[in-house]
């Protein structure tokens, strides 16, 4: 179960990744709630938040049903001045996945949004495509993303098609404990580069979870050590993780 949930979500947002530590064979719902919380909003080595930081809050809704796995999440920062909404879906056969996310940030400044806009040159929506390999056998995944539509616009103003791929593994010992490396690189004049830039890494993370065991559940606790080359940046975040 653990191995199958780790697949699944290789194919969507990196804050749920974390989840995939935990253990959820014993819920019965097709359908589970949870929460994350972050330290500071580090997403494929793109800092989200660049001015008025704060920590992050992302509720989730997900349902589950054999290889189907649709989610509903959003991001909040304890000071009010970030916001995201994000849907997806993915279905996963064997060490195959394949998803589709939708990404969008809410304004925090007005009662009024544009939600509903999606004409190609207007709409907040970033759509994405993304296909994930991971054999049950080995505890390494590649997964390859692709804007294919919505606000991923480079200097111009056209499609940008931002391409990223990342190639991680991890490794369990003591039960509770794991360590994570992850490796991610853009392919093109992407939103991972600020559009300025081809190919290269911009994403090298190690992180280290232990799973605290609670009485009905286990609570992920990561840290995570974060190299953006492109941007010549470096993080530490702190990543909470409930799941019910």
């Amino acid at each position: 179960m653990k191995q199958k949930l780790f697949i699944l979500l290789l194919a969507m947002p990196f804050t749920l990744v974390s989840w995939a530590q935990g253990d959820l064979s014993k819920l019965k719902s097709n359908f589970h709630i949870g929460a994350d919380l972050q330290t500071k909003y580090i997403w494929r080595g793109m800092e989200m938040i660049t001015e008025d930081a704060a920590p992050v809050v992302f509720p989730q809704l997900y349902y589950q049903n054999g290889g189907l796995f649709v989610y509903v999440m959003g991001g909040y920062s304890i000071n009010g001045k970030y916001s995201e909404v994000d849907l997806g879906l993915s279905y996963t056969s064997g060490w195959f996945t394949i998803g589709l996310n939708d990404y969008y940030y809410p304004t925090t400044t007005t009662p009024e949004d544009d939600y509903f806009n999606f004409k190609g040159r207007e709409t907040g929506h970033w759509l994405e495509g993304v296909i994930t390999v991971a054999p049950e056998s080995v505890p390494i995944y590649l997964t390859l993303s692709n804007f294919f539509a919505g606000a991923d616009k480079n200097l111009e103003g056209c499609q940008a098609y931002s391409t990223y791929a990342e190639i991680g593994g991890h490794y369990d010992f003591l039960d509770d404990h794991s360590l994570s490396l992850a490796v991610g690189a853009a392919f093109n004049e992407s939103c991972y580069s600020g559009y300025a830039h081809d190919f290269g890494i911009c994403n090298i993370e190690l992180k280290y979870t232990y799973n605290l065991a609670m009485k009905d559940f286990t609570l992920p606790l990561s840290v995570a050590y974060i190299i953006n080359p492109v941007y010549e940046k470096s993080h530490v975040n702190f990543i909470a993780s409930l799941a019910f």
